[in-house]
C-alpha cells in the first residue's frame, strides 16, 4: 500500500506539477504572469514550512530520539543544502548570471534575455537530479505516515509548480518548440518517481534512521522557503500587492493544514495511524479512520 502511494504522489507532485506550471504559462502573459509568480511563490514558502515546522519535525521528535541528535540533523542538513547551492552555483558560474540563477531554483520571474542551445540540457539534468531527491523525501514521509506522505507531496507539488515554470521558459528560449519543451521537463519529473522507488527501499532497509530521514526532508524545505522563495519576496510593494503574498502565504499553512486533516480524519497525531500504539495511548485501541 505505501509503495503505490508513493508511486503515485511522486507522479502527481513531479509531472502534476510540470503540467500546472505549462498551463500557468498559457494562461498568464506579461504583468499577469509576474503577480501568478509572486502568488506561487508565497503559496510554496507557506505550504514547505507547514509541513517542516507543523508535520514533518514533530513525527521525527516523536520517535524518542535525543532532541540535540536530531537539532543537529537539521542543523547538518541546512548546511549541506547551502553547500549544494554553492556547488550548483559555482559549477554554473560560466553562464549567464539570470540563467545561473534559472537552473539553480528556475522561478518564473527570471527572465533570460539570449537564447542559450547549451542550456537546456543542463537545466534538464538539474532539474532531474532535484527532483529524484524531491522523490526520496517524499517517500521518507509516507513511510512514516500516509498523512505526512500527503502532507510532503503537495508542498513539493506547490514549490516546484514556479521551478518548473523557469524551467520551461530557459527551454523556450533556445527552441521555439514549446511541446517539445513540455515533454523534456515531464520526463524530468518523472524522476521523481524513481527517487520516490530508492527512498522506499531505502528507509525500509534502514527503519532506525526514519526520523533522521525525516528531519532532513524538513532541513530541505525550511532551506528552499527561507534562502530562496522568501528572498524573492522581499521586494518593496504597495499594500494591496503585499496583502496578497501574506494571504497567499498563510494560504500554504492552511492548505498543507486541511490537507491533513482530510487525509487523516483530523486526528492531532500522525503517528495515532501506526500499528503499534505508544505509551500514552495505551487505553485508547479504539481509532476510528
Amino acid at each position: 500500500m505505501n509503495l503505490l502511494a508513493i508511486i503515485a504522489a511522486t507522479l502527481v507532485a513531479g509531472i502534476g506539477s510540470v503540467w500546472i506550471a505549462a498551463l500557468l504559462m498559457r494562461m498568464h502573459v506579461g504583468g499577469a504572469a509576474q503577480d501568478s509568480a509572486q502568488s506561487l511563490l508565497s503559496l510554496a514558502a507557506g505550504a514547505l514550512l507547514a509541513t517542516a515546522f507543523m508535520h514533518l519535525l514533530p513525527e521525527a521528535f516523536e520517535s524518542g530520539l535525543r532532541p540535540a541528535a536530531l537539532f543537529a540533523m537539521l542543523l547538518g542538513g541546512l548546511v549541506l543544502f547551502f553547500l549544494l547551492d554553492k556547488a550548483e552555483l559555482w559549477h554554473h558560474g560560466h553562464e549567464h548570471h539570470q540563467h545561473e540563477h534559472a537552473h539553480a531554483h528556475g522561478h518564473a520571474h527570471h527572465h533570460h534575455d539570449a537564447p542559450r542551445t547549451g542550456g537546456g540540457w543542463a537545466v534538464l539534468t538539474g532539474d532531474s537530479v532535484h527532483c529524484f531527491g524531491d522523490g526520496i523525501l517524499i517517500a521518507s514521509a509516507f513511510m512514516a505516515d500516509l498523512r505526512l506522505g500527503a502532507v510532503a507531496a503537495l508542498a513539493v507539488l506547490a514549490h516546484e509548480v514556479p521551478h518548473h515554470i523557469g524551467d520551461l521558459v530557459v527551454l523556450r528560449q533556445s527552441s521555439s518548440d514549446a511541446r517539445a519543451a513540455l515533454v523534456k521537463v515531464s520526463l524530468a519529473g518523472t524522476m521523481t518517481a524513481l527517487g520516490g522507488l530508492v527512498g522506499w527501499w531505502l528507509v525500509d532497509q534502514l527503519k532506525g534512521l526514519l526520523p533522521y530521514f525525516l528531519v532532513l526532508a524538513s532541513s530541505s524545505f525550511i532551506y528552499v522557503a527561507l534562502a530562496d522563495l522568501i528572498p524573492q519576496l522581499q521586494k518593496r510593494l504597495g499594500a494591496r500587492q503585499t496583502g496578497a503574498q501574506i494571504a497567499w502565504l498563510l494560504a500554504g499553512i492552511a492548505l498543507v493544514t486541511l490537507v491533513s486533516m482530510v487525509v487523516h480524519g483530523g486526528h492531532d497525531h500522525a503517528h495515532d495511524s501506526h500499528d503499534e500504539p505508544h505509551a500514552h495511548e495505551a487505553d485508547g485501541h479504539g481509532h476510528k479512520h
